[in-house]
């Protein structure tokens, strides 16, 4: 039986091979995860291009997963680069990479991260569409935009961050709104100033259908962009970012009607007491469609840090709803991260999305925490390190300072908990003279 979508195919009661492996590796049973897909509550984002794609699902009741960001700028430019940051991310097993490059080749790079990712692949059309066109922003039409759009999902674009939400109403509840910190997202800001040079509705609102149209045909999801994500902590849960949300919620009906699956991005920086509101507020007005935030962020003193900041929010966040996390590393709001930034992002964002499967009571992720435990009351160092979410740092720090007694560390030494009271309740001695 033929399908256009995988929303149309759980809708038709069929299940596609997408499914099976997303239940597989979920281990739930196949027919509750078709029933969420066809109430819009979990995606599994797989373009008909893109052929090395392992599917992985994103929403109610499965594994937190993290996105990886890459690409390249007009100021850092290195192709190669990139390239290493992609094959490290995937090595580090994270489940999606979002490239952002904004200059030069870009289809040639995104077509090879198609060509080679096993993980989704992700990108913001409005982002390429300066430099693919070699124009200034105002004189883009909006038929262009569209066509950055069709030219994404024909290569093989598993989601697209689509800021649709932006419209006339929006901007204007912005203009009135007292923001410290204005529009911090990049793709809402070349919008607005696009919208403010032309005179015009934004694009992606206007000709949304046209979208998308474009979007069933290669299976493409839509990332429904938060153009007002707050990008300070004075800034969270006001009227912009609000307004944008309930338009956020129309649009997510419509892409619905269309069989077209949804994922809503949201808030960037917030206080730790507001994150757990915005995340009914947003399943709420949203109508539960899945939630991918960009941290959030919970303090906004800490650069050099922010990966901290970060995954402080990102597990509150997901504990309470969030389903996919955007890591954020060392270097946000500094320069463009490099291998290292980007390896302490990926952990950060890691041990973020872990801790509130165990909140939230995944199938399965209380089972690693188990595991590692035993191995610590084994003293088994070697199994740790295996266990580990990075064996590298653990392994290297043992090895920089390694005890007198090979049960124990440099840290307790003979005085180690742990090892005493195997001694004890093994019946043996305790000597730690």
């Amino acid at each position: 039986m033929n399908y256009t979508t995988q929303m149309d195919a759980a809708r038709r009661g069929i299940i596609s091979k997408e499914m099976e492996v997303v239940a597989r590796k979920e281990q739930i049973e196949i027919e509750q995860l078709r029933q969420l897909m066809v109430e819009g509550k979990v995606i599994i984002p797989a373009n008909k291009n893109h052929h090395r794609l392992d599917f992985d699902g994103i929403g109610q009741g499965l594994r937190t997963k993290i996105n990886v960001n890459l690409g390249i700028s007009k100021d850092c430019c290195n192709f190669d680069l990139e390239l290493e940051k992609f094959k490290q991310a995937i090595a580090m097993k994270v489940e999606a990479i979002m490239d952002l490059s904004s200059y030069g080749k870009t289809r040639e790079f995104r077509r090879v991260l198609i060509d080679y990712s096993p993980a989704m692949v992700g990108t913001v059309p409005v982002y390429d569409a300066v430099g693919f066109y070699e124009k200034d922003l105002a004189a883009i039409t909006a038929e262009e935009f569209i066509a950055v759009v069709r030219a994404h999902a024909e290569d093989g674009v598993d989601f697209m961050t689509i800021h649709a939400g932006l419209n006339k109403a929006t901007v204007e509840r912005f203009k009135n709104s007292g923001r410290l910190t204005n529009i911090v997202s990049r793709g809402g800001a070349l919008l607005f100033a696009w919208m403010e040079l032309t005179g015009n509705e934004n694009p992606f609102y206007e000709y949304f259908d046209e979208i998308l149209t474009i979007f069933e045909t290669f299976d493409v999801t839509i990332s429904l962009g938060d153009a007002c994500r707050p990008g300070s902590i004075n800034d969270s849960t006001d009227a912009a970012q609000i307004e944008e949300l309930i338009v956020l919620g129309e649009l997510t009906k419509r892409a619905w009607e269309r069989n077209v699956q949804v994922m809503i991005e949201g808030p960037g920086h917030m206080a730790i007491n507001e994150i757990a509101a915005n995340m009914i507020l947003e399943k709420r007005l949203c109508h539960g469609a899945p939630f991918y935030v960009l941290g959030p962020l919970v303090t906004d003193v800490a650069p050099g840090y922010d990966h901290i900041t970060s995954a402080i929010g990102g597990a509150i966040a997901a504990a309470n709803g969030a389903d996919f996390l955007c890591y954020v590393t060392p270097a946000e709001h500094l320069r463009l991260p490099d291998l290292e930034d980007m390896k302490e992002g990926i952990i950060a964002a890691k041990i973020a999305a872990h801790a509130a499967d165990i909140a939230k009571g995944v199938k399965g992720a209380r089972d690693w925490d188990y595991q590692m435990s035993t191995a610590r009351k084994n003293l088994d160092w070697e199994q740790m390190f295996q266990l580990a979410i990075d064996a590298e740092k653990p392994r290297k720090y043992r090895t920089n300072s390694m005890p007198e007694n090979e049960d124990t560390c440099t840290m307790c030494g003979k005085m180690c908990a742990v090892r005493n009271m195997n001694k004890i309740l093994d019946g043996e001695p305790v000597n730690i003279l």
